[in-house]
C-alpha cells in the first residue's frame, strides 16, 4: 500500500522552490529519470508552461520565461541536462555566503530617545554659555518628550524628561526644575492624521459642497415667488 499521501510534509523531501508546490519538484525529478534527451527536453518545456501558470505574476517581469527556467534548474539541483533556451545558472553564485555588514555598535542608553539626540547634546557643549545654548536645550528636551511619548503614549512628567537630559550630557546640563516643556496633549494633538481620516475628512468636505450646491440651484418645477 502506498502510503505516499498520508505523510506529514516533515517527513517529506525538502520543498526546494515552496512557490511551485511538491508536485512540480516530483515532476522535475522524474524529468532527470528520462534517458532520452529529445524527449527530456521537451518535458522540460511543457514544465514549465505549467510553473508558468501556477504563477502568473512573474509574467509582470520581462524576463519572466528566464526566470522561470533558471527556477527549472534549480529545483533539479542543477542536475538538469537539456537543449534550454537559455544556459543554467551558476550554482556557484547559490551556495556562496555573502559577506558580514556588520552591526553598528551605538550606546544607547534610552533606545526610546535614539541614537542622534545623544549627537545634539554633544553638538550644544561646542556652543558657549547662553541664550542660544538654552534655547537649544529647550528644543532638545521637548523633541526627547515627543519621543517618550511615541514609545509610551500615555503622560509623561517633564522632571523625568529633564533628569535624561542631565543624564545623556553626562550630567552636564542641568535645567531648572520649574522648566516648562511642551504638553502631552499638544505634542499628541500635532501627530498627523492617519490616511484612512484624511480620505474620510476629504470625502465629508466633497459631500458638504455638494450639499451646498444643490441648495443654491433653483427648482424647475417651482415658480419663483413675486413680492
Amino acid at each position: 500500500m502506498d502510503k505516499e499521501g498520508l505523510k506529514y510534509n516533515t517527513e517529506r523531501e525538502k520543498l526546494i522552490i515552496s512557490e511551485y508546490g511538491r508536485n512540480i519538484q516530483i515532476m522535475i525529478k522524474h524529468l532527470l529519470e528520462i534517458e532520452d534527451r529529445e524527449k527530456r527536453t521537451e518535458a522540460a518545456h511543457f514544465i514549465v508552461s505549467v510553473m508558468a501558470q501556477m504563477n502568473p505574476q512573474v509574467k509582470e517581469s520581462n524576463d519572466y520565461i528566464h526566470k522561470l527556467w533558471d527556477h527549472l534548474y534549480i529545483i533539479s539541483e542543477h542536475k538538469l541536462d537539456v537543449d534550454g533556451p537559455f544556459d543554467p545558472p551558476q550554482q556557484e553564485g547559490f551556495v556562496a555566503k555573502p559577506e558580514h555588514v556588520g552591526y553598528q555598535k551605538r550606546d544607547i542608553k534610552q533606545g526610546h530617545y535614539g541614537y542622534y539626540i545623544k549627537e545634539l547634546i554633544k553638538k550644544i557643549e561646542e556652543i558657549e554659555e547662553g541664550p542660544k545654548r538654552e534655547a537649544l536645550l529647550l528644543s532638545v528636551a521637548n523633541q526627547m518628550k515627543r519621543d517618550y511619548l511615541n514609545w509610551n503614549r500615555e503622560t509623561v512628567n517633564d522632571l523625568l524628561i529633564l533628569d535624561d537630559l542631565y543624564k545623556l550630557s553626562d550630567e552636564k546640563f542641568a535645567m531648572p526644575m520649574d522648566t516648562k516643556l511642551l504638553s502631552t496633549n499638544e505634542i499628541l494633538n500635532k501627530v498627523p492624521a492617519t490616511l484612512p481620516q484624511q480620505m474620510a475628512k476629504k470625502k465629508k468636505a466633497t459631500n458638504n459642497k455638494k450639499q451646498q450646491s444643490a441648495k443654491k440651484q433653483p427648482n424647475p418645477n417651482r415658480p419663483n415667488k413675486k413680492n
